[in-house]
């Protein structure tokens, strides 16, 4: 079995788009609630969403996801 550190790494190979999809299934699965007998200190999210400060979420992800569709397609209307 992989830990952390190793699926972080392999993610880390995905374009950023792709690891967004990721980010997003992985807060998905968290927000249908702790497995039985589980349970998940929120606190842990802390940093993992820089420049979210509060903010709506969804927005955080659309703005997020166009800036990596801008660093990998580079400037439309070229």
């Amino acid at each position: 079995m992989r830990n952390v550190d190793d699926l972080y790494e392999l993610a880390r190979q995905l374009p950023a788009g792709e690891r967004l999809r990721l980010v997003e299934r992985i807060v998905h699965d968290l927000s249908a609630g702790p497995a039985a007998g589980e349970r998940f200190d929120w606190s842990q999210l802390a940093g993992v969403a820089p420049g979210l400060s509060g903010g709506d979420a969804q927005a955080w992800v659309s703005r997020a996801r166009e800036e990596s569709e801008r660093r990998q397609h580079g400037p439309r209307g070229r």
